[in-house]
């Protein structure tokens, strides 16, 4: 039996490499994602089934749950659509960009659980569990200066997933937060506005940032795990990474 699972953020980065490893896996990948070009791209290698849609939207989020039932059961939802904007202190936050990550990483992932829940429930039944993951941050665990935008909607996210889990609880739904540290994707261009060399510098001299296929391989993981086995969290860092600022720079050498 193939099983069905819908990724967020579906278009590149983590989404497109955790759309491409279940895919290698078996399962039918449900993309969802805003550029239209990269997911037919997805589409005509035979990664997914688009639907072309934004999660902060109501009415794209009736469309992808009206898209999704008439598919049949869903096993998984992968919450991937988010991330980061800016780097300014509370006392300069730009609030736009603010609200921007907000409806993105904690009304979209809201949005998206409650559309699907019942088609979850309905593939919980042929699986014996179905699985909602959001990948989070670290950022969502601990603060750091000119992160307070991105702090605040990373640890309104992860305790929204918490009051999920004891909400579903009786319930064969397994909740499972994956919360990366660095990731070598277009996130910090993203988070820079489109400044290549601030977005280099981030991981400048760093012995092997994590790349998206490790999230991916940790979320495809997580989700393939027998029934009754839950992952609530699990961080995932490059060794570089000792802490969400504390980042060795230069080769991983063993002293003495």
């Amino acid at each position: 039996m193939s099983f069905r699972v819908v990724v967020t953020g579906a278009s590149s980065g983590i989404g497109e490499a955790t759309a491409r490893l279940f895919a290698s896996r078996g399962w039918q990948v449900i993309g969802v994602a805003r550029r239209a070009d990269r997911l037919a791209a997805l589409a005509a290698e035979g990664v997914l089934t688009p639907i072309v849609a934004d999660v902060t939207d109501d009415a794209d989020v009736a469309r992808i749950r009206a898209e999704v039932e008439a598919l049949g059961p869903l096993h998984a939802l992968v919450n991937n659509a988010g991330g980061a904007l800016g780097g300014e202190s509370v006392e300069e936050a730009i609030l736009e960009d603010w609200r921007v990550m907000f409806e993105t990483n904690v009304l979209g992932t809201q949005r998206m659980i409650a559309a699907l829940l019942p088609a979850l429930r309905a593939g919980s039944r042929e699986r014996g569990s179905g699985d909602i993951v959001a990948v989070t941050s670290i950022a969502g665990h601990t603060v750091y200066p000119g992160g307070a935008g991105y702090n605040a909607a990373k640890h309104a996210q992860s305790a929204l997933l918490g009051v999920l889990r004891l909400e579903l609880g009786g319930e064969p739904l397994r909740v499972i937060e994956i919360a990366p540290g660095m990731v070598k994707t277009d996130f910090s261009l993203v988070r820079f506005k489109g400044d290549r060399a601030a977005a280099d510098a981030v991981y400048a001299d760093v012995a092997n940032p994590l790349l998206a296929d490790d999230i991916a391989e940790a979320i495809v993981h997580a989700v393939e795990l027998p029934s009754h086995v839950d992952i609530d969290l699990l961080v995932v860092k490059p060794v570089a990474q000792s802490a969400v600022r504390t980042i060795h720079k230069g080769a991983l050498t063993p002293k003495g």
